[in-house]
């Protein structure tokens, strides 16, 4: 990639990804957070959420994936970072679409890096705010 043909505020991509109770499993068995407002609507509601809601970390890590696959290189991602939101209420049966963009929002010639300022989005709102990522293409 040449940082030389990008300027701030071009859109670099759009990813979706479907966000449903078998991801929310397999992150769990991953991560082993085995938090239930994850899997046990109940227990979720009791505590006042809509539903089940997926991982904090796991919408991070596909808004991460987005980036990486679109650097091409998941070790050019040198930072990131991302504040929380809103949560993403996850239906059963069924899915939900989280949307990723990521548009130029700094470049720095120098360190040859480009900061990635990203939007996610699920269900009409966004999730995840100061969503950032620094990449240096090799």
């Amino acid at each position: 990639m040449d940082l030389s043909t990008l300027a701030v505020g071009d859109e670099l991509f759009t990813r979706t990804y479907a966000v449903d109770r078998a991801l929310l499993v397999r992150y769990a068995g991953a991560s082993g957070d085995f938090n239930p407002i994850h899997y046990n609507e109940r227990v979720a509601r009791e505590v006042g959420l809509d539903g089940v809601i997926a991982h904090g970390m796991a919408t991070m890590g596909l808004a991460a994936a987005a980036v990486a696959d679109w650097a091409g290189d998941p070790g050019a991602v040198v930072d990131y970072g991302a504040r929380f939101t809103r949560p993403i209420v996850v239906p059963d049966p069924g899915e939900v679409e989280l949307e990723v963009t990521g548009k130029v929002g700094a470049l720095d010639a120098a360190a040859g890096t480009v900061r990635v300022d990203l939007t996610a989005r699920a269900a009409g709102v966004t999730v995840l705010a100061k969503a950032q990522a620094v990449v240096r293409p090799r």
